[in-house]
C-alpha cells in the first residue's frame, strides 16, 4: 500500500522513520526504484581487486587509486549504518539513428543533462526530508563520484542481479537504469538481497560485442571497450581499435540493446533524462567544423563533457576515416591544424584512411 508522504508530514502525529517511509519519500521525489542496504563490504569487492590485478581497468588509474576505500561504505561516510540505493531508468528506446554514415552514435544514457545532477539534487532533497523527521541524522549523497561499488549495494538492496555484461539487471527495470545511493548513520530494515541470476544460458552481450571486450561472462576488459576508448581514454587510440569504434562517438550501448531484459522494460519518465536532438544523432562533420565557443556550449550540463572536446573530435575523425566519408575530408584537413595533438593525429589518420580507399584526383 503506497504512503502518503505529504499527508503524513502534515500530520501532528510525528512520523516513525523507518525503511517504508524512506523509500516512500525517495519514490515520491521521483526515483523509479529505491531500496535499502546494509552498510557491510560489498560481497564483489575481491572481484573488483582481481579486475585491478589482472589490468582490466586501462587507463583508469583512478580505480587502483581508490581501491581500498571501496572495500566498506565507512570510507564514504564514517557511521554508515544504511545505504538507500534508487535507480532512474533512461532512454526511451524509440529513437531511431540515422544510416547516414556522417552521423554517429551516442550512448542513451547521455542524451539528456548530466544525470549526476538530477541525482545530487532528488538525494539532498532526501536528507532534507528524512532529517526534517530526525534532525540527528547525517549523510553522505553518492552517485559515480565517491568509492562505492553501487552495483553490489543495489543487488543487496533487491533491485536485481548482476549480469554476464557486468551491468546491472532488473527483472522490472531492466538495464537502462543509472544508480545513487543515499549513505545515512541510521539503521534501517534491509531489504531482501536478490539472489537469483536470470542471464541463464543465454550469451548475447557476449556475443555481440564488435571489439570482443568479454572473454567471458562476467569479464569485461576495459582495453577493449568501446565506452572506455571513447569516454576516458585519454590522447590517441591504439591503432588496433582506431576503426573498430563501430560508429560511437560516446558510449557504447550494444551489449544492453541485445539483452532480452530490455525487450519490455519501461521508458524513462525522468524529463531531464530525455533524449536531445542534437545528441541522438550527431553530425560528425558539422562537430569537426564547429568553433571552440559552439562546442564548450553544446557540452556545457551533459555527461560528453567527461570525454572532453579533445575526445570527441578525435573519435568523431576517426569514425569518418573508417566510413571513409569523402565529403569530411575539407572539415579533417582544417583540423589537422588544430591546438590539440591528439586531434590533429586523428584527422591526419582519417584522410589517409579516405584516400586509401578512395584516392583524389591529382
Amino acid at each position: 500500500m503506497a504512503i502518503d508522504v505529504e499527508s503524513k508530514r502534515a500530520s501532528e502525529t510525528p512520523m516513525k522513520l523507518d525503511s517504508t517511509v524512506v523509500k516512500a519519500i525517495a519514490i515520491d521525489l521521483g526515483f523509479d526504484w529505491a531500496g535499502i542496504a546494509p552498510a557491510v563490504s560489498p560481497p564483489g569487492y575481491p572481484r573488483f581487486l582481481e579486475w585491478l590485478e589482472a589490468d582490466r581497468h586501462a587507463g583508469m588509474d583512478y580505480m587502483e587509486r581508490l581501491a581500498a576505500a571501496r572495500v566498506h561504505p565507512e570510507n564514504v561516510l564514517e557511521g554508515v549504518r544504511s545505504i538507500v540505493v534508487v535507480a532512474l531508468v533512461y532512454g526511451g528506446g524509440g529513437e531511431s539513428e540515422n544510416a547516414d554514415p556522417r552521423f554517429g552514435k551516442t550512448a542513451r544514457y547521455a542524451r539528456g543533462i548530466d544525470y549526476h545532477q538530477v541525482f545530487w539534487k532528488r538525494l539532498d532533497v532526501l536528507l532534507e526530508r528524512i532529517r526534517a523527521i530526525d534532525p540527528s541524522v547525517r549523510g553522505r549523497s553518492a552517485c559515480d563520484t565517491a568509492p562505492l561499488l553501487e552495483r553490489d549495494f543495489a543487488a543487496l538492496a533487491g533491485l536485481g542481479w548482476i549480469g554476464k555484461n557486468t551491468m546491472m539487471i532488473s527483472k522490472k527495470l531492466g538495464s537502462f537504469t543509472l544508480l545513487g545511493g543515499l549513505l545515512l548513520d541510521l539503521e534501517l530494515e534491509p531489504d531482501a538481497r536478490h539472489e537469483t541470476n536470470h542471464c541463464g544460458t543465454c550469451t548475447r552481450c557476449l556475443d555481440a560485442c564488435p571489439t570482443s571486450a568479454f572473454d567471458g561472462a562476467y569479464r569485461l576488459d576495459a582495453n577493449r571497450c568501446i565506452s572506455y576508448w571513447t569516454i576516458e581514454h585519454r590522447g590517441t587510440i591504439a591503432e588496433e581499435f582506431a576503426d573498430r569504434l563501430d560508429g560511437w562517438l560516446f558510449g557504447c550501448d550494444i551489449c544492453q540493446d541485445v539483452c532480452p531484459w530490455n525487450r519490455k522494460a519501461p521508458r524513462g519518465k525522468t524529463p531531464e533524462l530525455s533524449a536531445g536532438d542534437e545528441w541522438v544523432n550527431v553530425d560528425l562533420i558539422e562537430l569537426l567544423e564547429a568553433d571552440d565557443e559552439a562546442i564548450s556550449r553544446r557540452l556545457r550540463g551533459t555527461a560528453f563533457k567527461r570525454a572532453k572536446r579533445s575526445g570527441l573530435l578525435r573519435n568523431a575523425a576517426l569514425i569518418l576515416g573508417t566510413r571513409g566519408v569523402v565529403e569530411a575530408i575539407p572539415a579533417l584537413a582544417a583540423r589537422t591544424l588544430d591546438r590539440d595533438p591528439v586531434v590533429r593525429e586523428a584527422a591526419v589518420w582519417a584522410i589517409e584512411r579516405i584516400e586509401s580507399v578512395d584516392p583524389q584526383p591529382q
